[in-house]
């Protein structure tokens, strides 16, 4: 039985996925990047402090990326649409795999785990992307260029609730 997968990125000859992206967004092919771009990618669920990234790939290579490269690195990603950077409600940045439905999609991001769910089936997307694409063309109006919007709703997931529930004090203080 054959299912729907998205079309893949382009290829170049001889190159890997992630290489072809690299190149097709003007940046170098380099170690560092491929695997910044390697590890966001097959974690596409999950938003990284720079901190939480940095961790992650050191228990991944023998060889840990230099703080500063990483920044450098997480940085040029963002700029080219590659990563996607949000800010928490403690005001701190979480990075991610840009997805191809980040534009058009309202998104859960649950404050516990930092996975990020799309709302397309819980909420009435029609009527938020009229919304956003009404705020969009005032702006653009305005003179506005290079814009998208990003809706978020932050909370605790399901998962992270009903995991939590047991243990949490506030959970036993609501039962009393």
């Amino acid at each position: 039985m054959a299912s729907a997968t998205p079309p893949a990125p382009p290829v170049l000859k001889g190159d890997d996925p992630i290489d072809a992206l690299l190149s097709a967004h003007g940046l170098r092919r380099t170690a560092a990047a491929r695997r910044v771009l390697g590890w966001l990618l097959a974690h596409p669920d999950t938003s990284y402090t720079h901190a939480q990234l940095q961790e992650s790939l050191a228990g991944d290579h023998a060889e840990p990326l230099d703080r500063v490269t990483l920044y450098r690195l997480i940085d040029r990603l963002t700029q080219v649409g590659l990563l996607l950077c949000r800010v928490d409600s403690q005001r701190v940045r979480r990075y991610q795999a840009m997805p191809a439905s980040v534009h058009a999609t309202p998104h859960f991001e649950c404050q516990t785990c930092h996975r990020d769910s799309p709302l397309a089936g819980a909420l009435h997307a029609v009527d938020l992307e009229k919304a956003a694409q009404t705020a969009i063309e005032s702006l653009r109006a305005l003179g506005y260029t290079d814009m998208h919007l990003d809706f978020a709703v932050r909370g605790v997931c399901v998962d992270c609730a009903t995991s939590g529930a047991s243990s949490s004090p506030a959970a036993a203080g609501s039962a009393a």
